[in-house]
């Protein structure tokens, strides 16, 4: 993954896009299923049962299924689309993103705070930087993420981040290398496909320093 984007695994399932006919891995892409009365649900596990249509983590593709009717086409029978289903589908990423971080924590595999994260980055322990969107530009350059691909992300808000520490906001943080760390930078590239450009471009309050480190 580069700055905000997925790393590849040739060895991930493949799945059709329902929108650009391609097919690629299931890991960069969204699925949805039917829900009661013909509605489009978002199924960003991929667990809920009954057929799957797919769509790139992209919210262009996902705004073009639902206003073209492709999935109804995919369902071969008339179906319904929530209001801003994009968005719904960015704040259902969201929540999991900051779910798994906060696993990531509780299990002592990550850590907020520039000292924390420096100290993890020194030593090897951290596979992967995060850092705010809206945090300082001089403080965060202070900090190199890991060598490679997927080892870091960048689009998450201060106060976004923070809500993985329970915190008000958080600008610095780095996790261990772990399954739970693998499936973050997996959603996280899915969500950055779901960011508009004027969230990318100015994640939102100016953020000044972590709160107290976790």
């Amino acid at each position: 993954m580069t700055r905000g984007g997925r790393q590849n695994d040739q060895d991930d399932p493949e799945r059709k896009c329902i929108v650009s006919g391609e097919v690629q891995p299931k890991a960069g892409l969204i699925r949805f299923c039917l829900g009661p009365e013909g509605m489009v649900v978002p199924d960003i596990l991929a667990r809920l049962p009954g057929r799957g249509f797919y769509v790139s983590a992209d919210r262009a593709m996902i705004d073009k299924a639902a206003a073209k009717g492709l999935f109804s086409r995919a369902a071969r029978q008339p179906v319904k689309s929530p209001d801003a289903l994009s968005d719904l589908v960015e704040a259902l990423l969201l929540r999991r993103v900051i779910e798994l971080i906060s696993l990531a924590r509780k299990a002592s595999g990550a850590v907020m705070g520039y000292e924390k994260v420096k100290e993890w980055l020194a030593s090897g322990r951290a596979v992967l930087l995060i850092q705010a969107a809206d945090g300082s530009e001089r403080g965060k350059t202070k900090l190199r993420a890991p060598d490679g691909e997927g080892r870091f992300i960048g689009f998450l808000t201060a106060q976004e981040l923070g809500l993985a520490f329970g915190r008000e906001r958080a600008i610095h943080a780095a996790l261990a290398a772990g399954g739970l760390t693998s499936r973050v930078v997996e959603d996280a590239a899915r969500l950055y496909g779901l960011r508009n450009a004027a969230t990318l471009q100015n994640g939102g309050i100016p953020a000044e320093k972590d709160t107290k480190d976790a």
